[in-house]
């Protein structure tokens, strides 16, 4: 895994760090624990568990949903939007297959996207500006006003 910190985020360059992981399971937990390290230092006046878990489902549909022909990874970037703290994830899957599902109660899968909807302040889905999709979520007042 490789991964890139911005130590001194401003409006010319809002992104706070990024990482790329190789699209296989042992990636989520690498993901969590890496993020909680690098945005700890940030003091963020939201959760931070619970962006570790939004990210976690983030990146684990990115894995299990990101399709090439060709070998990619799943790229993770943070960025401070004002007072509010935006989580990306890339993959090379196709952004119409990214959908809120309503599983039954027995279904196994299919609430991931529930649990962001559910405790984010919004997320979206799209293509991503590397090809493929790009899904995210924010977090509003992650930090104090200034």
């Amino acid at each position: 895994m490789a991964y890139t910190i911005d130590r001194y985020p401003c409006a010319e360059s809002p992104r706070l760090g990024a990482m790329t992981l190789h699209p296989v399971a042992e990636s989520v937990p690498r993901a969590r624990r890496w993020f909680k390290k690098l945005v700890t230092p940030y003091q963020l006046s939201c959760s931070v568990d619970d962006c570790v878990l939004l990210l976690s489902e983030l990146v684990t549909n990115a894995v299990v949903h990101g399709t090439s022909d060709t070998p990619w990874l799943v790229r993770v970037e943070w960025f401070r939007v004002e007072a509010s703290l935006r989580v990306e994830v890339h993959n090379p899957g196709l952004p119409e297959n990214v959908r809120l599902r309503r599983p039954e109660a027995n279904d196994a899968h299919g609430r991931g996207l529930l649990l962001v909807d559910s405790v984010a302040n919004s997320w979206h889905a799209g293509p991503s500006r590397f090809g493929g999709t790009v899904v995210s979520f924010e977090m509003a007042d992650a930090w104090p006003p200034s």
